[in-house]
């Protein structure tokens, strides 16, 4: 009989704090509402910097905007697409006052030494829930982390998000701000809540999750081993990770249109995964491994839902097309920094 939030979004929240493993989560209406508060709890505001990556969508930037904040882009490293953490080191100033680490296409990263640059870490976790580094999972290694129930993310509640942590009054904060009728005191607040509705699919989905990565996986390995048996390598995270293969993204030689459009024509869609960095909205120069990344980086159709039969559709183009547009060469992948990725 409840159709709002209430006990379900309650069940909910607790059930994926105990999945990540932190202390507790507040639900809200979606992961660029989850960016918000995250930061708006940490007390981010004018005047302050919030340093984020190049390569990744804009709501990250929004995010930081609608804080009031100004962001600082940094570039990423070339073989994970994530953050670098020296080049955010070099970014800092004693106005940062938070960095936003999004887990690229479900490859975590390294929050060892982005944590240890002293600066309150918010986790991104829209491509990579379920994911581990050295045993860890992704989640729990920063002062708050995010999640994006979207329909296209690793678990969907059709549009939804979430704040998850350890700090007990940082979450309140964020319970506070999603909400704003019936306070005994005014500030500004959101209309950011999450429904019953949303929160019953998401522990159907949760349920699911375990079962999602595995196939996630699977597809991710028959990819592997067909671009070996090409004499390619595969795309492949450090030893100490356990991706949860978000995206299957490829490095070509050169610009990625040409390939996108022959794989098209053979029925595959395929797309660059991340539309534009955020350098070239700012109008921003240099951010090499990002503008490499978005020239020369291509996703390959991989979720759950795909068939035995569509996938041998997506082998049989990658065999044809992908040879004209990567050479492999080894040595010159190493010279970038990207001798985990093709080509």
């Amino acid at each position: 009989g409840q159709l709002a939030q209430d006990g379900e979004v309650a069940r909910f929240e607790s059930r994926m704090a105990s999945f990540v493993g932190v202390r507790g989560a507040a639900a809200v209406s979606s992961g660029s509402a989850a960016l918000h508060l995250a930061l708006l709890a940490l007390k981010v505001g004018p005047g302050d910097e919030v340093i984020v990556p190049s390569y990744v969508c804009p709501a990250v930037l929004n995010a930081v905007l609608h804080a009031g904040a100004a962001p600082v882009v940094a570039d990423i490293e070339p073989a994970t697409f994530n953050l670098s953490a020296d080049d955010t080191r070099r970014r800092i100033t004693p106005k940062t006052r938070a960095v936003i680490v999004p887990h690229m296409f479900g490859l975590p990263a390294d929050l060892d030494a982005l944590g240890a640059l002293g600066i309150p870490v918010v986790e991104d976790l829209a491509m990579s829930l379920g994911s581990r580094r050295r045993g860890r999972r992704t989640g729990g290694n920063g002062s708050l982390a995010v999640c994006s129930f979207y329909a296209t993310k690793m678990m969907a509640t059709g549009e939804g998000g979430m704040v998850l942590g350890g700090d007990e009054a940082l979450l309140a904060d964020v319970r506070d701000l999603r909400a704003m009728d019936e306070k005994e005191e005014f500030r500004i607040r959101y209309n950011c809540k999450m429904t019953d509705l949303q929160a019953a699919l998401g522990l159907s989905q949760l349920r699911k999750l375990a079962g999602f990565i595995a196939r996630r996986r699977e597809i991710a390995d028959l990819y592997g081993d067909a671009l070996r048996r090409l004499g390619l390598p595969a795309p492949a995270a450090p030893g100490d990770c356990e991706p949860a293969w978000y995206r299957y993204v490829l490095m070509l030689d050169g610009d990625a249109d040409p390939f996108i459009e022959e794989m098209k024509r053979r029925g595959v869609e395929c797309r660059r995964p991340v539309f534009k960095p955020l350098h070239r909205y700012l109008r921003l120069s240099g951010f090499e491994a990002s503008e490499e990344a978005w020239r020369r980086a291509v996703s390959v159709p991989l979720y759950p839902a795909l068939t035995g039969a569509e996938i041998e559709t997506i082998l049989k183009a990658l065999r044809l097309v992908l040879p004209r547009h990567c050479t492999g060469n080894v040595q010159e992948r190493r010279t970038r920094g990207q001798a985990n990725q093709p080509c």
